[in-house]
């Protein structure tokens, strides 16, 4: 079983025994699902480590501030780097909001060898958290992310400098926004980044194996599991292609 240890905000996995160890994952999950990255991404994040990635999963409860956030996991990910510092390739991994937090990270990409963005989203608050967005504007405070979703598009544009980017969307996701990214991103010199189509949909990198867990393996839903293992061998596949 796969040991997982906590670091602070962070949840760190190490590689498999006998996989080696082939670079370092810096996982940011996406919504509420983000507060417990070892359970709620805990198949995608094990397949990783179970070919030799070392993982460091950032913990964290969304909130309208997403560039303090975004600083907030970027500083993290950069404290760790001397106690769980691995060899090789250094992949940034985000999911839905995670992806967003990546892409504002204040060293605008270069402190990695790439970005996978599952999912990405970049809904406005009214969209994503309606109530939450009226009782601002009623109230007073904070009632749309910052950055917006214009701004946020804008800053990669002109302020993001990794060219290499894979952005996966899943068939039956209702919530990807991959295209206006792919688009900000090719706009920018040297860029090269791409774009992945999957089965699933926005939940599919999301999954604990619960069923599995507490009734065994013959409650086990095979098709969710290879779809895991699926979109992790595309994840490594992408990201070795690049050494």
């Amino acid at each position: 079983m796969a040991l997982w240890r906590q670091q602070g905000p962070l949840w760190t996995l190490a590689p498999a025994p006998g996989s080696g160890d082939l670079g370092v994952v810096e996982f940011i999950g996406g919504s509420y699902l983000a507060a417990t990255p070892q359970l709620s991404y805990r198949r995608l994040l094990e397949a990783l480590a179970a070919r030799g990635r070392r993982i460091l999963a950032w913990s964290y409860v969304p909130g309208f501030d997403h560039q303090n956030q975004a600083n907030e996991a970027w500083r993290a990910f950069r404290t760790a780097r001397g106690v769980e510092a691995g060899s090789g390739l250094r992949l940034r991994l985000g999911h839905s909001l995670g992806c967003k937090l990546h892409l504002l990270a204040p060293d605008g990409g270069r402190g990695c060898n790439g970005l996978v963005a599952l999912s990405f989203n970049n809904f406005s608050a009214e969209r994503s958290v309606p109530l939450l967005a009226e009782m601002g504007q009623q109230f007073g405070f904070r009632s749309e992310f910052s950055p917006s979703p214009r701004q946020t598009l804008q800053q990669v544009n002109e302020s993001y400098r990794q060219p290499r980017n894979l952005l996966v969307r899943f068939r039956r996701d209702g919530l990807d926004e991959s295209p206006p990214l792919l688009e900000a991103l090719q706009a920018r010199p040297g860029d090269a980044s791409d774009l992945l189509e999957l089965p699933g949909d926005h939940l599919t990198p999301a999954s604990a194996g619960v069923r599995r867990n507490l009734l065994g393996d013959w409650a086990d839903d095979p098709s969710r599991q290879r779809q895991i293992e699926r979109l992790a061998e595309a994840v490594l596949a992408w990201s070795s292609s690049g050494t």
